[in-house]
């Protein structure tokens, strides 16, 4: 059985192709600058890089394309589309409806309501989804990214809302990165030998949360109803009281449609920097370079990290291990030894020497604390295939 796993931008295209008999991935490829005049058609199939350019106006025909790189005589892994047993979209927001979900109307009607929450990505997802319903018999499934975090507690996802509210409005902490979460707690089952470890989970990247993991099952995470809530984001605020709305309105003269666009768009590591970037490698040169506001940026996303690592350690009731994916997690040498600083009395030593390199998964802990620490390269496609296959199959 082959899956083609979709994650999908408002302007971009990507994806992986399983095969679902090993787990192997065939390629892996996608689609940039989706409705200008000319996109970006990129695909790896094993050794080979191909790419063209053309004209692709919407998501159903960037599809089209990448199935004509699959199927190429020459450098293709497919003979036909016939062969992909199902698209897996790694959707994000459903508000009322979480799980695993074969798409149909009560499923896109699910995701709509949440579009004003979602704005950056229920939009793009839905509108790829209906035009490929229209476009392909292949069966269409949305594995919901709140779906891993079903199982924390009430007392952990609930708001102090009028209860009127509460029990109207989809309006909990849904949390989000269910898919690259999850994958952690099945690989460091793995690596630690045991199922029942209480994890801290860090996803770090443009988008980032934490997750605590305990008996491999998520019991609290950063983010809320949004994924604007939490950590501060590349270009997202984050966690903000909302009482500072209408004072920000009043001073800048926006609308609320506009300032929410703004702090979801300018906010975050873009905005604590000044404007510098809300990429941490071009951050952490800046700082290097003696720029005050790109080191405050950076300063204040290791606080906050530090500061919700506390509120996760507090839901296990205990440590056994922290472990660092995403692109910022794998690859910040100096996040991660900011974040592990000074919490020895915890039983959390970072290695420096393990820590500045090694294999692509590795263990940098200094072996002399209680809690490991480790790398570990998330696989959230795979994750979506998996579950695609289960929900076809059911």
């Amino acid at each position: 059985m082959k899956v083609l796993v979709a994650n999908l931008g408002s302007t971009s295209f990507k994806y992986r192709l399983f095969d679902m008999t090993d787990e192997k991935q065939l390629a892996r490829g996608g689609v940039e600058r989706i409705g200008s005049a000319e996109s970006r058609c990129f695909v790896e199939i094993g050794s080979y890089k191909g790419e063209m350019t053309k004209p692709i106006p919407f998501h159903g025909v960037a599809v089209e394309a990448c199935i004509s790189q699959l199927t190429d005589p020459t450098h293709g892994c497919i003979q036909s589309a016939s062969e992909i047993s199902a698209i897996g979209f790694k959707a994000v927001h459903g508000g009322r409806l979480s799980g695993v979900q074969r798409i149909d109307e009560h499923v896109l009607a699910a995701m709509d309501e949440m579009n004003s929450v979602a704005p950056a990505h229920n939009p793009p997802y839905m509108a790829a989804m209906k035009q490929l319903a229209g476009m392909s018999q292949i069966p269409l499934v949305a594995a919901f990214e709140t779906d891993f975090h079903q199982t924390i507690p009430e007392a952990w996802k609930r708001y102090a809302l009028p209860a009127d509210i509460a029990n109207t409005l989809p309006i909990r902490k849904w949390g989000f990165h269910g898919a690259s979460h999850r994958f952690i707690a099945g690989r460091v089952a793995q690596l630690l030998g045991r199922t029942d470890a209480r994890v801290i989970s860090c996803h770090l990247g443009g988008s980032s949360s934490l997750c605590a993991i305990r008996d491999g099952k998520s019991v609290a995470t950063t983010m809320g109803m949004s994924p604007q809530t939490g950590l501060p984001q590349n270009n997202r605020v984050g966690d903000l009281d909302p009482y500072a709305l209408p004072l920000m309105m009043e001073h800048t003269g926006m609308s609320l449609v506009g300032l929410l666009h703004h702090l979801s768009t300018k906010a975050g590591l873009l905005g604590l920097s000044n404007g510098v970037s809300g990429d941490i490698r071009d951050l952490e040169k800046a700082a290097d370079g003696g720029n005050a506001d790109a080191k405050l940026a950076l300063d204040v996303y290791v606080a906050e990290i530090r500061r919700q690592m506390g509120g996760m350690l507090m839901a296990l009731g205990g440590l056994d291990a922290i472990v660092f994916t995403g692109g910022i997690g794998e690859n910040g040498a100096r996040i991660r030894q900011s974040v592990c600083e000074g919490l020895v009395d915890l039983g959390i030593q970072l290695s420096e020497a393990n820590n500045s390199g090694g294999a692509t998964e590795r263990r940098i802990d200094a072996s002399t604390g209680k809690v490991q620490i480790w790398i570990v390269p998330t696989n959230e496609e795979l994750v979506v295939a998996r579950q695609t296959v289960a929900a076809i199959q059911s």
